[in-house]
């Protein structure tokens, strides 16, 4: 079973891997010129920095 300790890190490391995706292809978006694309991916950003 896993401890509370090491699923709260897990969380954090998973949650860390998901905004440095995220920001990846924002900066790809952006390159792209794809405005639509790159809104789409700082509303999802937004989301996981406020939850």
């Amino acid at each position: 079973m896993i401890t509370y300790q090491a699923w709260r890190e897990a969380k954090r490391v998973h949650r860390e891997n998901l905004l440095k995706t995220l920001d990846r292809r924002i900066e790809a978006a952006k390159s792209r010129g794809d405005t639509a694309l790159v809104q789409q991916l700082e509303a999802e950003r937004n989301y996981y920095l406020n939850n």
